[in-house]
């Protein structure tokens, strides 16, 4: 089995991380704290938070049953997209792989970092081209980006497909989970140390409900997760978000997901009936995509409404396609009223 050191940058292998004032600190009855230059005055967010995260991995290694040291917190998943080019490509030289269509940050990060990004579109039917994105990888392919359930199409891949993949892709495969508290699937979570080379994305703002506090999650080998910590920046998830986070996750959501898969099998149902509809896609998502004949005009009809959705159809595989998501019970008979009432030519 393949270490996974073997896809890293040189650079980054040898980088010494930065060294918080707490990190020197190896216990004791600290009273007085006059190391790291803050403000003494206790304002309840006076001082730094803890670098390391260390109470709050400790409960998401409770409720996803992974060790800490394979856990990675970062501000939203987009810090750990940006990290996974920075740590495993080398600018103007390597490249990465991708799915088409999918979430846009892999290719606005790819770009930021001056990494090539060559998509490979889906089959027609949605599902995963694994031949496909294995022909389009080169000596210099690095990475290999699929999101499962994917945004904006809503399928799942299998998750032995996945794995084959990972055994067979000479790169680090990035999986990206945001939406698979919604799905039947299963998460990657539970192969991930059969396959070094894996690296599984999730979020905590879709089935969680915490957008607005901005945090993403990465598990990974042992080594992975370390090079993570070494090179992002020292205090990249601030004190309050990460008490709020910890809150929320003993509330938990099981409530919340259970209405929105019973609003998602209602909305499967009716939303076929609908003249304006031409077709509803199967989704593990909490989101539909649908098509219809004029996308522009249905999206314009829904905000004349006061009902916001997303316009996809200039994507790949995705044209007279919008993206909607599931709302709840009062919010999901509003978009449906409006779509009843779309003006037949």
């Amino acid at each position: 089995m393949k270490s996974p050191l073997q896809y890293v940058r040189p650079n980054i292998l040898a980088l010494a991380p930065y060294s918080t004032a707490r990190d020197e600190y190896k216990g004791g009855d600290i009273t007085t704290w006059l190391d790291a230059n803050e403000s003494p005055y206790d304002n309840g967010v006076n001082r730094y938070p803890d670098p390391h995260q260390k109470a709050l991995k400790a409960l998401l290694s409770e409720i996803k049953g992974m060790p800490v040291s394979q856990i990675f917190v970062g501000n939203g998943s987009d810090e750990a997209i940006d990290l996974v080019f920075r740590i495993f490509c080398t600018p103007g030289q390597d490249n990465a792989v991708a799915i088409a269509p999918s979430y846009g940050m892999y290719a606005v990060s790819a770009a930021t970092n001056d990494i090539a990004l060559k998509e490979v579109c889906l089959n027609a039917d949605f599902s995963l081209p694994v031949e496909a994105l294995l022909k389009a990888c080169d000596a210099h392919t690095k990475v290999m980006w699929v999101c499962s359930p994917n945004n904006p199409t809503g399928n799942a891949f299998d998750v032995a497909v996945l794995e084959d993949l990972a055994d067979r892709f000479d790169g680090i495969l990035v999986v990206d989970e945001a939406y698979a508290d919604f799905s039947e699937r299963g998460s990657l979570l539970s192969v991930l140390d059969r396959h070094p080379n894996l690296i599984v994305l999730q979020t905590l703002s879709k089935a969680w409900g915490m957008a607005g506090l901005r945090l993403g999650l990465a598990f990974a080998h042992t080594d992975i997760a370390t090079l993570f910590a070494r090179v992002k920046y020292p205090y990249n998830v601030n004190g309050p978000t990460q008490l709020t986070v910890m809150q929320h996750l003993r509330a938990g959501i099981r409530e919340q997901v259970e209405e929105i898969k019973r609003e998602r099998e209602r909305l499967a149902h009716v939303l076929p009936t609908l003249k304006v509809v031409e077709a509803v896609y199967p989704t593990d998502a909490n989101f539909f995509l649908i098509r219809t004949a004029d996308a522009d005009a249905v999206y314009d009809h829904l905000i004349a409404r006061g009902i916001i959705a997303r316009n996809r159809t200039r994507m790949p595989l995705c044209q007279g396609c919008l993206r909607i998501t599931i709302g709840t019970p009062q919010e999901n008979d509003l978009l449906l009223k409006a779509l009843a009432d779309f003006p037949q030519p």
